[in-house]
């Protein structure tokens, strides 16, 4: 998730007294280490489907185990307050059974505490005649701080995505801005067993209609579900890689092949649009496999020496970076960060390299990557790489006498450096 800059997870979290309780009790705290670690965010997610005492248990449950972890730098806050979010309230099914008034109680009872709810709802919760969405539920609606439409099994096309965003996206959003409700679509990379991805085609079409409906979020599902076939993280890219005899299809399945890490790249770039930090475009800038002109390291920590043979150091953030270490030590590692669109970031002592659009030197002190701290890793093709900024300029060494640079138009020995040497 770092190295492709996804924001955060929804912490899925069943009823927790049943068989399962004591394997999320423990996924939880692993889940806070590592987001603590790589600097991301993750919130409860309350999946409240068969949860037959759920409405004092959930209560309980919150107050002596999960409240805990909103201590927790990592935890997700919006205006100041933790997140929860709460799956399965007003599905009209046996699984689902409590009624409003119950599903309202827990609500108002979670934001008494000073949370901030979110409902994962019916896609078409707005539909008082939907024979998915329980009656009377609307008034309960009103009371989430945002609300999260359901769209598994809704959408397999980009004609279905389009035709949603027309029929209900469009007048979802209305009604929150009216209601004081902030609204979180799903965006889904299709169902890869049922043949619905087009090579990411499908989840950027529905990227860019959520963008230029002013969503203020977007939750993706899901993360890691192969089960389902909705998984963002990596896939195996050919067949020869997938177990036979289980149904299991590779993402090169429609004929074109994808790398691995494809929709983790695809759903980074997905969020910089949202951001404002890519334009808003209908055409999807990821590409399905990166070219083999950008070899950088991605996910990978390394040192960088230049033509001075001295290495660079990130001085921590703290002043411009310069390349005048006779030796390495933490200040000069850099973690080979995917920025998206083939771009990469420089990270170091958790904080990115930017080229200050090569108006003054470089710095590593950036807390997210922004135009400035996009790179295009150009190879030399004789072991050594070059850097180009944004503004098309590339670094330089400054051959260790002063403080780096991002403003030389041509790249040559001051320009050039070597990886882990």
């Amino acid at each position: 998730m770092q190295q492709n800059n996804i924001d955060g997870a929804a912490l899925q979290r069943f009823n927790p007294n049943g068989q399962e309780g004591p394997i999320r009790d423990a996924i939880s705290a692993k889940v806070k280490t590592a987001a603590e670690t790589y600097g991301r965010k993750f919130y409860i997610m309350y999946d409240v489907g068969g949860w037959t005492n759920m409405q004092s248990e959930i209560k309980t449950d919150w107050t002596n185990k999960m409240s805990a972890y909103a201590s927790s730098t990592a935890y997700a806050k919006q205006n100041g307050k933790p997140v929860v979010c709460i799956w399965g309230f007003g599905f009209n099914d046996t699984n689902h059974p409590w009624s409003a008034a119950v599903c309202l109680d827990v609500i108002n009872w979670f934001k008494a505490q000073g949370c901030y709810i979110i409902g994962r709802v019916p896609a078409y919760w707005r539909d008082t005649n939907s024979t998915e969405v329980r009656t009377g539920f609307l008034a309960t609606y009103n009371a989430l701080n945002m609300i999260s439409p359901w769209m598994i099994g809704k959408i397999s096309d980009i004609s279905g995505a389009d035709g949603f965003y027309n029929d209900h996206n469009v007048g979802d959003q209305a009604y929150c801005n009216t209601n004081g409700i902030d609204y979180q679509p799903c965006v889904l990379p299709g169902d890869l067993q049922k043949h619905q991805r087009v090579h990411g085609d499908f989840m950027w079409r529905q990227f860019y209609n959520m963008v230029r409906l002013g969503a203020q979020g977007i939750y993706i599902s899901m993360f890691d579900e192969y089960n389902e076939g909705n998984q963002i993280a990596k896939t195996t890219e050919t067949s020869a890689f997938t177990p036979t005899g289980l149904g299991f299809f590779s993402l090169d399945e429609d004929g074109t092949a994808c790398s691995a890490d494809y929709y983790l790249r695809l759903t980074g770039d997905g969020g910089r649009m949202l951001k404002g930090q890519l334009g808003l475009t209908a055409t999807r800038p990821t590409q399905p496999v990166i070219s083999g002109s950008v070899p950088a390291p991605i996910g990978q920590t390394i040192t960088i020496k230049g033509n001075n043979n001295l290495y660079v150091s990130s001085e921590n953030g703290t002043q411009a970076m310069n390349c005048n270490r006779a030796t390495a030590h933490g200040w000069e590692q850099f973690t080979i960060v995917d920025a998206g669109g083939g771009k990469v970031a420089l990270m170091s002592q958790g904080k990115y390299v930017s080229s200050e659009n090569g108006t003054q030197a470089i710095n590593c002190n950036r807390t997210s990557i922004g135009p400035w701290e996009q790179f295009d890793w150009v190879n030399n093709g004789n072991g050594t790489f070059s850097l180009k900024g944004n503004n098309a300029k590339f670094i330089s060494s400054e051959n260790g006498t002063q403080a780096m640079t991002c403003n030389r138009a041509v790249a040559q020995s001051y320009e050039s450096f070597r990886a882990n040497q």
